[in-house]
C-alpha cells in the first residue's frame, strides 16, 4: 500500500463512519478535493479492496472498510490516549452532579451519560457476576442493525452477558483496548472499546463504523473521573 492509497483508506473509513453509505470514487474527488481523476481513485480502491482493506457491497456502489480496513485505521491513525473536548467534559460532569447513591449507582448514571454521548450500547462489569448494560436502542437503531441475522448475533450476546464478562474480566486492561470483529468477545460483526477502572469493566459496543476517536476520548474522560 503506498501512502497514496494510505490516505485514501483513512478518508473512506471516516467518510463511512459519518454516512453509512459506500463510498464511491466521485465524491473522494469532489467532497475531499483530491488532485486525482476519479479513475485514478477507482484503481487505488480497487487494490485496496484486492488488498483486503475494502469491500464492494453491491456492483454499482462504492466501497465500505472490511474488518482489516477498520483495524489497519485504529493502528494507524488512532490516538488511544486521545482526550474530550473541555466542552464535553463538562457537559458530561454536570451530567452527573447531584447524582447521590452509592458507587455502583453512580457508575451506572455515568455509564448512561456514555451511552447518551456515544449513541451506541455501554456496559458495566462491576465484578465477574454483575453486570449492567444501557444504551440497547441506540445500538439497534443504528443501520447495521436493518440485518436481522446482526440483531440475533447481539440479542444472544446480551442474554449471556453475564458469561462473556466472566471470560474477559480478568483480561481487560487499565488502558482504552479497541476490539474489532473477530477480537472482539460480546460480537464478531461488531466493535467494542473496554476499558478497567478500579476493577470495574466500562465498555461501549456497536457497529465496526463506530466513531472510534469519539468513543476512545469518552472512555478515557470517564476513566479520569471514577
Amino acid at each position: 500500500m503506498n501512502s497514496r492509497q494510505k490516505d485514501l483508506l483513512r478518508i473512506i473509513v471516516e467518510e463511512y463512519i459519518k454516512t453509512a453509505e459506500p463510498v464511491g470514487s466521485k465524491l473522494l474527488v469532489e467532497k475531499y478535493g483530491l488532485d486525482l481523476s476519479p479513475a485514478t481513485v477507482r484503481n487505488d480502491m480497487a487494490e485496496l479492496e484486492a488488498a483486503g482493506f475494502l469491500v464492494q457491497p453491491f456492483t454499482s456502489a462504492g466501497r465500505v472498510p472490511t474488518e482489516a480496513g477498520y483495524q489497519y485505521y485504529i493502528q494507524q491513525y488512532i490516538d488511544l490516549n486521545k482526550e474530550l473536548k473541555p466542552s464535553e467534559k463538562e457537559k458530561i460532569i454536570n451530567s452527573n452532579k447531584n447524582i447521590g447513591g452509592n458507587k455502583e449507582e453512580m457508575t451506572k448514571n455515568l455509564a448512561r451519560v456514555l451511552a447518551e454521548e456515544s449513541g451506541l450500547g455501554v456496559f458495566v462489569g462491576f465484578d465477574e457476576n454483575n453486570v449492567y448494560y444501557t444504551g440497547l436502542t441506540n445500538i439497534f437503531s443504528q443501520p447495521e442493525f436493518h440485518d436481522l441475522n446482526l440483531v440475533h448475533n447481539m440479542s444472544r450476546v446480551l442474554d449471556h452477558l453475564d458469561e462473556v464478562m466472566e471470560e474477559i474480566y480478568e483480561d481487560v486492561g487499565e488502558e482504552v483496548e479497541v476490539k474489532i470483529g473477530h477480537e472482539n468477545p460480546f460480537a464478531s460483526d461488531c466493535s467494542a472499546v473496554v476499558i478497567k477502572v478500579k476493577d470495574t469493566v466500562l465498555g461501549v459496543v456497536g457497529p465496526m463504523r463506530m466513531d472510534y476517536k469519539q468513543n476512545i476520548s469518552l472512555m478515557n474522560f470517564i476513566k479520569s473521573i471514577i
